[in-house]
Order: C-alpha cells, then structure tokens, then sequence
C-alpha cells in the first residue's frame, strides 16, 4: 500500500495551520458558505413559531444585568448562588436543577458546594468555569432523576480532570416506607438511601472508572501533607460522621441524613442533631430538615456563614417546616415553585379545557402536583407566614418563559404583595453580601470546554494501569535520582489482538 504524501503546509506548526481562515472547515462548508465571518444570519422568518411568541422568550431573564465571571471575582464577604439548572425536564434554555453556592475567604478559607444535579447540568458547570475540583461536595435533597442524574458524569469525568482526591455526596437515608395497596399487595422497604444510591453507581460506573485508570487519579501522601489537603470539615450527624481516609479520585462516598430531623424539639426550641457539614476553617455550617415530596425520604438544606444565610428546599409541598427554618429571617429563600395543573395539561398536550382527554390528563397532573409541588399561590402564602421576610425570594424548579413567569408572578403577589422576589432561570447569578444583594445574568460562551485548574507542582501516585516511561530508543527514562519513573499506559486494557492503525502511517 501507497503512503499518502504529507500536505506542503509551508513549514507551519500545527497551531499555526489551525489560525488560518477557513482552511480547516473548508471542506464542511454547507451551502457554499465557509467559516470565514462572511456567512448570512439564518432567517428567523423561516421558522416563526419556533422563534417568537411569549413561550418562546425570557424577556424577564434578559432584562437582568450581565454578569461577566473574569471581571467580578468572588469578594472575601460575598455568598454567591448560581442556578446550573432551575426546572425538571432539560431543554435548551434551561437543565434541571442545581445549584452552585461559593463562599469567600472572609473567615479563613473560601468553600464552596453543589446543591442537587439533576440532568443536562455539566454543560452549564462548564459555562461558568467552574471545574471539578471544585466540584467535590455534593448535597442532594432526594434521589429523583432531575435532581442527581449529572452525579455520574461528575464523578466519572472529575478525576480525568482536576479533582485528584474523593467526591463526597450527602443526601438522605433510606426511607424505610413499606406499602400495602388495597388488594393486599405487599412492597418494601427497599435499601433506597443516599448510601445504596452510591455503592450501586460506583459499580455501575465501574468500566469507565478503571478504563480511564491509566490515568492520575490521586496526589502523593506528601503532596497532601505538604499542602493540608486533608479534610478539616466534619459530618457531626451524618453516618459516617468523619471524611474517610480514602484519597483517589474514584473513592466515592456518602454521608446519609436523618431525614426526620428539623433541629428544633417537640416544643420549638432548636437542637443541634441535623448538622450535615461543619467546616471551622471556612466557616459553614449547613443543616437539614425534612422536605415534603412525593415519598418519605426528601429532605432541605440551610447554609449559615459569616452572618449570611440561605435555604434551599429542592422539591416540596408547602410546608410548616422551611416556615419555622425561615421565620425569623434569611437572606435567600429559594424554594421550588410550579404553574398550576391545568398549565401543565395546555403545555404538556396541547389540551384545552372542554378537549377530549382533559379532564383525564388534568386529574393525573394534579395528583402529581398533590403529591410533590408547590404552586406559585402557594409560595405567595408561605412567604406571607414569616415573622421576617427574606430579603430575597426565589422560585425555581420552574418553566420560565415569559407566559408562564408574569402570570406565576401576580398568584404569588397575592398572598405576599411586597418583597424582593425573583424567578429562577439557569445562569442567574445571585451575590449575596451584608449590605448588598445583587440579581443577575451571567453572559458565557456557547463552546466552553471543560475547565481545569493546573497545578504544575503537583505530585501524583503511579496510575492503577502504568508501566515504566522510556525514551523514542527503548532504554528507560530516569529522574534525578537515577530512578525509572512510573506514567499511566494507555494500551494497558485494550485487546491485545486488536487490529490498530499505526501512527505513524497517518500523522505525517
């Protein structure tokens, strides 16, 4: 067989042959027209439906001010909360739910903390820069599938990328719930804990975790040492109660949480037995108590630091327990929020009242809202049941398009006419400090790709799958010590029979 000949590329590297207009997308041009700044906007008008009308626009988001991450770094008195996803099935404009919340240094070390990570989340993550390394503590308020399905892409991307130490999940014991219908028929309990929920994802996750082991996945114990990398937080209620000993990337581990507990006992006076996470060198303190949504088992969380407090409830029905957490004041109180049932059924299908099949679609719709939900009325009164208002309420969870935000709006101002009140939307940023908090709408770029923070003087463990480093002539490389040097091997797991292209045949 012929070797194709190399390209005459003037003696340019490849970067260089990268920079130049057009010359590596050429041959994908559609249309005639290549990537050269002089292709013609797309045409609207061609598609109409898809792009005006008030279900197709945020005109409330846009109108927040930008928010641009390089110029407004985090202050050392600052709690910032930004929403990575605020409703339950993905689509474009917005992921399901989470949130990010970061600290600053104001009382020693930052900290920061992901709230849920329901489905289609990371793409947002990655948007903000936020990288996995900062990923490492992740609260989840229940185990539904638009509140910790990007759990897997977080644990099994993270130590590919910069997190080189254990990911650490918190979220609520089992439910213990035993069932028995009408007709005798007999369910649970199942083992459907925060603890279940991570044994059987890292299994599940088991090829990609050791396919990708050729890799560094943890920093040397002197590394560690030398740079207090060990925890210094606690779990004071949680099972265990300790950060483990355990340092790869890969170790994967949970803390459960008495989901029946609320901090205060039967006559109101507040305990300290739902401590989830304590850390002294930051600061925060975060506490739990008990959701209503649809199973026992779901629970809320309160983080209070330097003075500084917010309430995230995840999925609930209104209920008398973020009450009695909120009553006497917190700066942020976002909790989860839903049109009523019969904008579901015109959303979801399409029906109108009077249609064939609504009443139907209309009664399962709201038997899942019975079940789970809070309408925006709903939150109107919960709000309106303070002692002391928040000085800002959110609602998330949420379809926010401008047909549903307005109206969702003045239901909730009828139970709570005056008070700060914004509706979530993913990229909404929301920076909380003494005197000040501030709303607004982070402006990034579509083609993000993962961010990671380089640490040049780190020292990592041998990969799971190595082999000894040489040089292009086979003899052994050697570090100043005259020792050979341990590096990940790529061809360690593949097949050895497997019929591979050589290199050298094509990158010429």
């Amino acid at each position: 067989m012929d070797t194709p000949k190399k390209a005459d590329s003037a003696g340019l590297s490849r970067r260089e042959v990268l920079k130049l207009q057009g010359l590596a997308l050429g041959g994908l041009a559609v249309g005639g027209c290549v990537p050269d700044g002089n292709c013609p906007d797309l045409d609207p008008i061609a598609c109409p439906d898809v792009q005006s009308g008030s279900a197709n626009r945020n005109t409330y988001f846009r109108a927040m001010r930008s928010f641009c991450l390089d110029s407004e770094p985090l202050a050392a008195d600052e709690m910032r909360i930004t929403f990575l996803g605020s409703w339950f099935s993905p689509r474009i404009s917005q992921a399901a739910n989470s949130i990010f919340v970061e600290v600053g240094n104001a009382l020693g070390q930052s900290d920061q903390f992901v709230f849920d990570c329901g489905t289609g989340v990371m793409a947002k993550y990655n948007a903000m820069g936020i990288p996995a390394s900062k990923m490492t503590k992740i609260f989840l308020t229940h185990l539904h599938g638009d509140h910790m399905s990007d759990l897997m892409h977080i644990y099994c991307f993270g130590p590919s990328a910069d997190r080189k130490s254990p990911l650490y999940v918190w979220g609520p014991k089992s439910s213990d719930f035993q069932y028995t219908d009408l007709a005798g028929n007999a369910s649970g309990p199942y083992s459907d804990g925060t603890a279940a929920y991570c044994q059987l994802l890292r299994e599940a996750a088991r090829w990609h975790t050791e396919s990708f082991s050729f890799q560094t996945t943890a920093f040397t114990d002197d590394y560690i040492r030398r740079n207090q990398l060990t925890p210094g937080w606690t779990c004071p209620h949680a099972t265990p109660s300790a950060p483990p000993a355990g340092k790869d990337g890969y170790d994967l581990v949970a803390f459960e949480l008495d989901w029946t507990k609320e901090g205060f006992d039967e006559n109101g006076q507040p305990v300290s037995n739902n401590v989830a996470y304590y850390n002294p060198a930051s600061g925060v303190k975060i506490t739990h108590f008990p959701a209503v949504h649809a199973r026992q088992g779901a629970i809320s969380y309160k983080l209070e630091w330097n003075g500084l407090s917010m309430i995230f409830t995840g999925d609930t029905k209104p209920n008398y327990h973020v009450v009695r957490q909120a009553t006497n004041g917190v700066d942020v109180l976002i909790h989860e929020m839903t049109p009523p049932p019969e904008i579901w059924v015109e959303k979801f299908t399409g029906l109108q009242e009077g249609d064939a099949g609504y009443d139907l679609v209309y009664a399962d719709l709201n038997r899942v809202q019975q079940s789970s939900h809070t309408e925006s009325k709903a939150y109107g009164y919960v709000l309106s049941l303070l002692s002391k208002a928040p000085r800002l309420a959110v609602g998330t969870h949420f379809p926010a398009e401008d047909d549903t935000i307005y109206s969702a709006l003045e239901d909730l101002r009828v139970w709570y006419p005056s008070g700060d009140v914004v509706i979530a939307s993913d990229l909404m940023v929301i920076k909380v400090a003494a005197g000040n908090v501030d709303v607004a709408r982070a402006v990034v770029s579509d083609y993000t790709w993962t961010p990671s923070a380089p640490l040049p003087s780190a020292t990592y463990d041998p990969p799971k799958y190595w082999t000894w480093e040489t040089n292009d002539d086979g003899s052994y490389v050697l570090d100043n010590g005259g020792n050979k040097i341990p590096v990940g091997d790529p061809y360690a797991q593949l097949y050895p029979g497997a019929d591979i292209i050589p290199q050298s045949l094509w990158d010429i």
